[in-house]
């Protein structure tokens, strides 16, 4: 019988087939740029089923509106084709399900394929993808822990272990899942973001931006999103540091220009840009071509947590789309019918008018909205270190409000996993000193001075 790499069996007896499977699976798991080779694996197999399936899944990660019908033609293909063995006959029906757009039910069947087949890491990490989005963090641990003990000796399982790990704020057990994942193959990269968040959350600046940058090389020749995404989480750490020089660099060779259009590369740009500003660092004009490429998007809102950092790159930059984009949330938002109309309604649309009162200005409005939504703003999906972006937004609007008490209580909660952060510093001895406590103000200050110091005398 023939299986997959991870000995699931897969019906077909075409060597190319089987290959364009194995390339899409490990290269979905492991990030790496052979998955599209699925693609005319799939067009060369029409009557494969699981390769067609595999090719309609491939597009629907296109994150975009065109997604659905470019998927249309390999799921039609893969219906109609010898469903093979029952497991693969399961795939075929969930990955159609998201395509619907049914994604409760893409969800529950994942849940049945991975509980009969635990190494089904195609599945497991489709589940963990629409888990993240939704914000069921304890949803995105529990699946990938099932796949122990099947799928122990498969480095990218405890790599999404680490992750469920963290994002349930299990912070010791993410860590040792992550090194777990390293320990089997030093360059899983998903290992390597798992333990960034963890560094991140604890404060561990210094050794976050040490261990990213021992392991940045492997990220080479990753896709896109794997490469850029890691590099973001390093220009965080140089962010905390002050090191300006550094977080421009990251973003001009690893963040920003390896593929333009994908929703992920635009968000990751989006995001680092407005840290960036509120940081205190120059940007320049990069703003201009980040926007220009969002603006092509169009009424794009298959995902609330991209959606919003969409509209504040057009806010920021004043382009006119931006109203049409703001239309696209109310009307996504006033659509009942949809599984996650409360996250759009409750959530990301009181933040969709806060991002745009806080690019035009309108403080009152952008702290009223924004902290309408901030509680719940997981239901949107993002990362807490992604979603992050919005509580910045919001403490900038603070600040220029001239709220000092306010942003002091923010400032401070945030020392509590950046004691040393330069801007975050900065900024607090800025609040101290208008708030009329100079001492504050320059062990704030000090503070700061003394990691500049630090990284003067290495």
């Amino acid at each position: 019988m023939t299986v997959d790499l991870y000995g699931l069996p897969v019906t077909t007896a075409n060597p190319d087939t089987l290959q364009g499977i194995n390339d899409f699976i490990h290269g979905f798991i492991a990030y790496e740029a052979k998955a599209p080779n699925i693609i005319p694996a799939a067009d060369a197999d029409p009557d494969c089923g699981l390769a067609n399936a595999y090719a309609a899944m491939l597009w629907m990660f296109l994150e975009a509106p065109a997604a659905p019908a470019k998927a249309a033609p390999y799921l039609a293909r893969a219906r109609a084709a010898d469903p093979g063995t029952g497991r693969e006959a399961r795939v075929i029906e969930t990955i159609g399900h998201w395509v619907d757009g049914n994604i409760p039910a893409m969800l529950a069947g994942c849940d049945a394929i991975t509980k009969d087949h635990p190494r089904d890491v195609v599945m497991l990490k489709l589940a963990q993808y629409h888990l993240f989005n939704t914000g069921d963090a304890v949803g995105m641990l529990r699946m990938a822990l099932k796949a122990l003990p099947e799928a122990a000796d498969i480095p990218y399982v405890h790599g999404m272990i680490a992750f469920g790990y963290e994002q349930c704020h299990l912070l010791e057990d993410a860590e040792s899942a992550a090194r777990q994942a390293m320990a089997l193959r030093h360059d899983e990269p998903w290992a390597h973001h798992a333990l960034a968040h963890v560094m991140l959350t604890q404060g561990r600046v210094i050794e976050g931006a040490a261990f990213l940058e021992s392991v940045a090389d492997t990220w080479q020749p990753l896709n896109s999103f794997m490469r850029s995404h890691n590099w973001w989480h390093l220009a965080l750490f140089y962010l905390s540091q002050g090191r300006h020089d550094d977080v421009r660099r990251a973003y001009d060779t690893h963040i920003w220009g390896l593929a333009k259009d994908y929703s992920q590369d635009q968000v990751g740009a989006v995001s680092l840009l407005a840290r960036m500003e509120f940081a205190g660092v120059d940007v320049g004009d990069r703003w201009a071509d980040v926007a220009d490429h969002i603006a092509m998007r169009g009424r794009d809102t298959v995902n609330a947590f991209l959606t919003l950092q969409y509209l504040y790159a057009l806010g920021r930059t004043k382009k006119p789309e931006v109203q049409s984009l703001f239309q696209a949330i109310e009307d996504r938002a006033a659509d009942a019918a949809q599984y996650d109309h409360t996250a759009w309604a409750e959530v990301a649309l009181p933040a969709a008018r806060g991002i745009i009162a806080h690019t035009q200005g309108d403080w009152p409005k952008a702290i009223s909205q924004l902290g309408r939504a901030l509680p719940r703003m997981a239901e949107c999906g993002g990362s807490h270190a992604q979603r992050d972006l919005f509580e910045q937004i919001h403490l900038d609007a603070l600040v220029q409000d001239g709220r000092a008490s306010a942003a002091q209580q923010v400032l401070e909660m945030r020392r509590t996993y950046d004691p040393d952060g330069v801007p975050l510093n900065l900024l607090l001895g800025d609040i101290y000193e208008k708030s009329g406590l100079p001492d504050q103000a320059a062990k704030a200050r000090a503070r700061a001075d003394k990691t500049r110091a630090s990284l003067s005398a290495q």
